[in-house]
C-alpha cells in the first residue's frame, strides 16, 4: 500500500466522525457559521495559511505551497461547497439533523469532509510538486457563492497564495456506484436561471368574472404557452427546459385576485439557446397577458452559467482516475445533466474539470437521490474522494 493510501485510510474514522457532524449541524447558504468555523479550525490544526471571512463571510481559502520553489511551480485549485438546504429531513439517522427543515440533502457535508481531509493528507506529504488552493465555498444552492468568490480573485492570487492554473472538483453522484466516477468534456451541466413573471389582472367576486381580469387564468395560458419554447422554438437536437414550480395566487376561492407570480427555471446548455430561451419567456409572458387584458413583467432573479469541462483538464482527470481506481472504474457521462452548478464561475478564469463521484452502495440498483429527504452522502466514497483530490493536486 502507497505512503499516501496509507495516509488516507489512517484518517477515514475522523473523516467518518466530521462528515456526521457536519451533517448533524446543516446550515444554509450565507449562514454557513459553524460549518466555516470546523474548516478554519482544522486548517489551523494543520499549520495550513488561510482566509476567511470569503463571500459574505463564511468562505475559506486555504494555502499550501509546493514543498519546492513554489514561486515557480503549478497551482491547482480544488473547491468544496459547504451549504445545506431548506429541507425536512426523513432518513432517521442518529446524526440527523438538529436544524429543523434544513438538511445536506445535497451531499455537501461529504463534499466539505473530502476537501478538509484532503488538506490534512497532503500537508503530511514530504514532496509536493504543486501549490493547492483549498476553496471551501458557501452557497451553491442558489447563492452563487462561487461567483462571489471569483469575484474576490481566489483564482487569481488576490486573496491568498499564486494565481491557480487549474481547478477541480466533484460531486456526490448516486447514479455511479461506489469506487467509480463518471465526467466528459464540454457541457456537463446546464446553464440555470430563476425567474419571477408577476401578473397584473383587475380582481373581481367570483361570481362576475366579467367585471375583472383574471391572473390566475392569464398564469395558466403562460404556463402553457411557455412549453412551446422547446417544442417549436429551439431546434430539436439541442436542449432546453422551462419549469415552473410554484404559482403564488389569491387568498381566498371566492375571489378573484388582482395580481398572480409564476416562479421558475430555464436551463439550456449553449449561450444561444438561454439568450433565446430569456428572450421568449418575456415575449410569452408579456403578448399573452396583454391579450386577456393583462400585464406581466418578468424579474430574473439568478443565474449560472454552463458547467464547462476543459478537455485538457478533463483529460489529466482522467489520466489521475485511471491510474488510481482503475480503468474499468473511470466512466464517460453521454449526455450533460440539465442540473445547474456554480463551480461554473470558476472555469470561466481557468481550466475546470468538475466529475462525479459515485456514492451508490455496489449491488443496489437504486439509491436516494439528491436533494430528498431521505439522501444522505455514503462515508464509504470518501476514501476515494480523497485520494483523487490528493493525486490531482500532485499531478505533474
Amino acid at each position: 500500500m502507497s505512503s499516501l493510501r496509507t495516509s488516507i485510510v489512517c484518517a477515514q474514522h475522523e473523516a467518518v466522525e466530521t462528515r456526521h457532524d457536519l451533517h448533524t449541524h446543516p446550515e444554509l447558504g450565507y449562514k454557513e457559521t459553524r460549518t466555516s468555523g470546523v474548516v478554519q479550525s482544522r486548517l489551523a490544526e494543520l499549520g495550513i495559511e488561510f482566509k476567511a471571512g470569503l463571500a459574505g463571510g463564511t468562505g475559506v481559502l486555504g494555502w499550501l505551497p509546493a514543498t519546492k520553489d513554489p514561486a515557480t511551480a503549478r497551482t491547482v485549485a480544488l473547491r468544496a461547497d459547504m451549504d445545506a438546504l431548506p429541507i425536512r429531513e426523513n432518513t432517521g439517522l442518529p446524526y440527523k439533523s438538529v436544524n429543523e427543515g434544513v438538511m445536506h440533502a445535497c451531499g455537501h457535508d461529504g463534499h466539505t469532509t473530502i476537501l478538509m481531509t484532503t488538506a490534512g493528507v497532503l500537508q503530511r506529504m514530504p514532496e509536493r510538486p504543486n501549490n493547492v488552493l483549498f476553496i471551501f465555498q458557501p452557497a451553491e444552492e442558489g447563492g452563487a457563492g462561487g461567483q462571489k468568490l471569483c469575484q474576490e480573485g481566489v483564482l487569481r492570487g488576490e486573496v491568498i497564495g499564486k494565481p491557480a492554473d487549474v481547478i477541480f472538483g466533484l460531486h456526490g453522484f448516486p447514479g455511479a456506484e461506489i469506487g467509480h466516477v463518471t465526467t466528459r468534456n464540454g457541457p456537463l451541466l446546464a446553464a440555470a436561471s430563476q425567474f419571477n413573471i408577476h401578473i397584473r389582472g383587475k380582481g373581481s367576486h367570483a361570481a362576475y368574472p366579467h367585471n375583472g381580469i383574471d391572473p390566475i387564468v392569464v398564469a395558466a395560458h403562460i404556463v402553457t404557452a411557455l412549453q412551446t419554447v422547446a417544442s417549436r422554438s429551439v431546434n430539436p437536437l439541442d436542449s432546453v427546459v422551462i419549469t415552473i414550480g410554484q404559482v403564488i395566487a389569491g387568498v381566498a376561492h371566492n375571489v378573484i385576485p388582482d395580481t398572480a407570480m409564476l416562479r421558475g427555471t430555464l436551463r439550456a446548455l449553449t449561450d444561444d439557446t438561454n439568450n433565446l430561451g430569456i428572450r421568449k419567456i418575456a415575449e410569452i409572458s408579456s403578448n399573452v397577458a396583454a391579450a386577456f387584458g393583462a400585464t406581466a413583467e418578468v424579474e430574473w432573479t439568478g443565474a449560472y452559467p454552463v458547467t464547462f469541462n476543459n478537455p485538457g483538464a478533463t483529460d489529466e482527470f482522467r489520466n489521475v482516475a485511471r491510474r488510481v481506481i482503475g480503468e474499468t472504474s473511470v466512466h464517460e457521462e453521454p449526455h450533460p445533466s440539465m442540473g445547474g452548478e456554480d463551480f461554473s464561475f470558476y472555469g470561466q478564469e481557468i481550466p475546470a474539470s468538475f466529475f462525479f463521484l459515485g456514492i451508490r452502495p455496489a449491488g443496489r440498483e437504486t439509491y436516494p437521490n439528491l436533494h430528498s429527504p431521505e439522501f444522505d452522502f455514503n462515508d464509504d466514497a470518501i476514501p476515494t474522494g480523497v485520494e483523487l483530490m490528493c493525486e490531482l493536486a500532485l499531478s505533474r
